[in-house]
């Protein structure tokens, strides 16, 4: 069937176009990033991240109605589901916030975060071995952290503690993603579930934080939205064009985007220590992206299988 056809992944033999499908995604989401900081000048982060998530759902009913709502909703794992909308729901409120606060390429480096709170996670969540390799690489993306924030410095903002806890509850969604059958769902269903749930949930402290948005800002929170599923589609076409041992170090294109929009729409560039601390949390993160390639067999194995 034609249908088939089209969901399976094309031969990685088109791994220039995927590059540049992923470097695109990754520009998107700095421009989605870029468009809540700016809310957030005028709009508390809770009204930012409810506005987001009602615009995410509003495009998506249309897919759901197309598609059929009884086969788009039914899931076999309900309540994994609904954990991992809690979880992304929750990072995505805690980036927002930190975003009131800090310079875009500050909460980008330190969302970078994220692969060593997933490492970190699977040892109690999913009973997996981690060596003193990827022990040691943990430590040194942390040494990053502290050098990006600078605790007990001038420098130091409490709310650079938020883009920390975004990466770790995307890290718990990750981990639930794993958990859960993939193959019953439809992709499409997960997506829709981290929507409507996301939005339930968003719209529960929206009365104490309440301000009647602008028809500009109602604007930018629907181009949000859009940016977002743009940006997932791209991310979803490079995946099929290209394998993710090429595309993954990609990913931190983002920080490069995030300073151009944080220089050319706030006026705020990242000082020394921020480049030096995300260019110590890039390396350990793309060091705990090897060993993971290692110890799934992607590539030749040394030493301790868990390392």
């Amino acid at each position: 069937m034609t249908t088939d056809r089209s969901l399976k992944f094309a031969p990685a033999d088109e791994p220039l176009k995927a590059i540049v499908l992923m470097v695109a995604s990754m520009f998107i989401f700095s421009g989605v990033d870029g468009v809540s900081k700016a809310l957030t000048h005028d709009y508390h982060p809770v009204l930012v991240s409810w506005g987001r998530f009602l615009f995410q759902t509003l495009l998506l009913v249309p897919v759901a109605l197309y598609m059929g709502p009884i086969r788009v909703l039914r899931t076999s794992a309900p309540a994994q589901q609904t954990l991992r909308a809690l979880c992304m729901y929750a990072s995505s409120i805690c980036f927002i916030s930190g975003l009131a606060r800090l310079p875009l390429a500050e909460c980008a480096a330190i969302g970078f975060t994220a692969p060593m709170f997933t490492t970190a996670l699977s040892i109690p969540l999913l009973g997996e071995k981690v060596g003193v390799r990827r022990w040691s690489a943990l430590v040194v993306g942390f040494a990053g952290v502290l050098i990006v924030i600078r605790p007990g410095t001038a420098a130091f903002d409490w709310a650079s503690v938020l883009p920390m806890l975004s990466a770790a509850a995307w890290s718990m969604g990750l981990i639930v993603t794993r958990r859960m059958n993939t193959q019953a769902d439809l992709p499409i269903t997960t997506l829709i579930y981290a929507s409507w749930v996301g939005l339930v949930v968003a719209s529960l402290p929206v009365p104490w934080f309440w301000t009647m948005p602008g028809p500009g800002a109602w604007a930018a929170m629907l181009a949000m939205a859009a940016l977002s599923c743009g940006g997932h589609y791209l991310l979803i076409l490079a995946f099929r064009l290209g394998p993710a041992s090429i595309l993954a170090p990609f990913s931190y294109s983002q920080m490069i985007w995030a300073t151009l929009i944080g220089f050319f729409a706030f006026a705020a560039l990242p000082d020394l220590w921020t480049w030096v601390g995300a260019a110590v949390i890039m390396t350990s993160g793309a060091y705990t992206w090897h060993r993971e390639r290692v110890r799934h067999g992607l590539i030749k194995r040394s030493g301790h299988p868990a390392a």
